[in-house]
């Protein structure tokens, strides 16, 4: 005769520390004193996410960085059902100041998720390492 299964608890999800090389150290100090920092070009003024010191939009050297607000809206979202931590959602959050960065949205009502929401950044705390961006909705 079987057993009942029992239910399991979700593990909580692990955040990994970030990798910090020397094209990165500044954002991820920056990080540390919660700000969100995003690369601008000045040779073709495009703002840039993630942390690198050449433009991915015309390759000039010519990159400094800004902090951003921390406002932005969903650009494209998907929720993992699916995962032994249990779901969540993972999106692509425009920010006010332009550029798109690859995040989870945490902390909210995954049903209430939709393109265009607007979002607002909070910061995990990382096994070991920097804390991470991440957004929740409003």
């Amino acid at each position: 005769m079987s057993q009942p299964s029992e239910k399991k608890a979700p593990a909580v999800r692990k955040i990994f520390p970030p990798a910090v090389n020397e094209e990165t150290a500044k954002f991820w100090k920056a990080a540390e004193d919660g700000k969100l920092l995003y690369g601008f070009c000045l040779a073709c003024n495009e703002p840039h996410y993630y942390p690198r010191t050449f433009c991915p939009f015309c390759f000039s050297d010519k990159v400094e960085w800004r902090e951003a607000n921390g406002k932005g809206k969903v650009y494209s979202y998907s929720v993992m059902h699916r995962s032994p931590t249990g779901p969540y959602t993972i999106a692509y959050v425009e920010l006010q100041e332009g550029p798109r960065i690859l995040t989870n949205l945490v902390d909210c009502d995954f049903d209430k998720i939709a393109i265009d929401a607007p979002v607002s950044l909070v910061w995990k705390s990382s096994d070991g390492g920097a804390p991470v961006p991440f957004f929740t909705l409003g």
